[in-house]
């Protein structure tokens, strides 16, 4: 604990400042060492804000720009930034669905960053922002100890980060927000109902929209209220609707609408 005090310092006095995400990036490699970060701002379904980043220039199309094109409306992190989850440090394998290692945002987009651990902190800011600071490792996962040890840092975290970021709604979140680029949607369910319109039935574009985000055909049935069966089925009508025989090929068209949406904005 002792070793935490003068990096906890520095991050202190570095809150307001320009270099306060590398800071706490340090203070943070002191607790336990792993081979990135990247903090987010969420809001809604608006483009993530890169508040830092600290990838070399090959890894950071994968982490940064290729996920702020789409990909990140199923990535469990951001899906949890919309829902009532409270303030704490969190592993992926914590929030992610029941088939997320099987399902196609794994297989066709997280696999491409060689990831064996992410785990971040989730902090609420005032005006319904969310940051959320993530941690990664390429080799192994954090151990039990390590994930204790972030855990008791959770206090100087929330404190530090709702102040360096109290006004990321109004002056940051917003800014973004009215670049052409980034008017994607106005909610994550926007976006999924706009997918397959005119072609797809409600039921169906929920089905696809669970199954895009890991859940197994079980899942899908307790969270719609219909048989496993029934799920199975709807996805057969829609791959036939939409052309298309495979989960990777329902993946693909649903980055595809999203792309020519954000060209359309």
């Amino acid at each position: 604990m002792k070793d935490w005090l003068e990096p906890t310092g520095d991050v202190i006095a570095a809150i307001g400042q320009t270099e306060f995400p590398r800071r706490l990036s340090q203070a943070l490699r002191g607790i336990a060492p792993f081979d990135y970060t990247v903090i987010f701002g969420y809001r809604g379904a608006s483009r993530p804000l890169d508040l830092f980043d600290d990838f070399p220039m090959g890894k950071r199309r994968i982490f940064v720009e290729d996920y702020q094109e789409g990909p990140y409306l199923l990535d469990p992190f951001y899906l949890a930034s919309t829902q009532p989850v409270s303030g704490g440090f969190y592993r992926m394998r914590d929030l992610a669905p029941d088939r997320f290692y099987q399902g196609e945002y794994f297989r066709n987009y997280y696999i491409q960053t060689g990831l064996a651990e992410e785990a971040g902190y989730f902090v609420d800011l005032p005006g319904g922002a969310v940051v959320v600071i993530s941690l990664m490792r390429a080799q192994k996962a954090f151990s039990v100890k390590e994930i204790r040890d972030f855990r008791q840092y959770w206090p100087v975290i929330s404190a530090a980060c709702r102040q360096h970021w109290s006004d990321i709604e109004p002056s940051q979140a917003k800014a973004t927000e009215a670049a052409p680029e980034s008017r994607m949607q106005d909610s994550v369910e926007q976006a999924f109902m706009n997918f397959g319109e005119g072609t797809l039935t409600p039921r169906e574009r929920a089905v696809a929209e669970y199954t895009l985000k890991g859940h197994s055909a079980d899942a899908v049935g307790r969270i719609l209220g219909i048989s496993p069966g029934t799920v199975r089925i709807h996805r057969r009508n829609i791959y036939a609707k939409l052309r298309i025989r495979s989960q990777g090929e329902l993946f693909s068209r649903f980055i595809e609408t999203l792309a020519s949406e954000g060209e359309g904005a």
